[in-house]
């Protein structure tokens, strides 16, 4: 059986656009880097901590697979995390305007018979954006909770120039990897 420890409603979608059978745990768990911890360990750890919180909820454990993601922005490899307020998220978009950055998603796949790690670097290059045009997006509520201040789905997909990479891994799920670690353990 699989469970998607996540609270994304994106990762649930994306997974379940692919008709994948699986059941949803909500996973509560601290997203702050590590002192010294590298951009791609940092969110790796995030993404691994989910899956295994997850899997301890699980019932059956010797037949429960468990799915942990995180997706983070990096902009000159540091880590932009979710805007707490409208004003981190216009200083966010505000670094993002006219420039490129990195999209890093980490999946882990964990249950008794083991663990699995994929992950996807995508490029993203923003539009010039003015502060009329930051604003009305902040404005839209559609910055808050995501990661680096905007949602590729929805209207922030406007901002972007270029996206070099995985669309489904810039949203929160890159769909290529995770479905090559379902598919190695039989869930797909």
């Amino acid at each position: 059986m699989l469970y998607l420890a996540s609270q994304s409603p994106r990762r649930r979608q994306l997974l379940e656009q692919m008709g994948v059978d699986f059941r949803l745990l909500k996973v509560v768990i601290p997203e702050c880097p590590a002192m010294g911890e590298t951009a791609y360990d940092y969110v790796s750890r995030v993404a691994r901590d989910k899956a295994l919180a997850g899997f301890k909820q699980c019932p059956g454990k010797s037949v429960a697979w468990v799915l942990g993601a995180d997706t983070e922005v990096l902009l000159d490899n540091q880590v932009l995390g979710k805007p707490a307020n409208a004003a981190a998220a216009r200083r966010m978009l505000q670094l993002l305007g006219g420039r490129s950055h990195t999209v890093l998603s980490v999946v882990w796949l964990i249950g008794a018979d083991g663990e699995q790690c994929a992950h996807c670097f995508s490029q993203v290059r923003f539009a010039s954006l003015d502060e009329e045009r930051i604003a009305t997006y902040v404005s839209s509520g559609e910055p808050f909770g995501k990661a680096g201040a905007y949602a590729i789905q929805g209207r922030g997909a406007a901002l972007i120039a270029h996206l070099e990479g995985s669309y489904s891994g810039v949203m929160g799920l890159p769909l290529f990897e995770t479905m090559g670690l379902l598919r190695a353990r039989g869930l797909a």
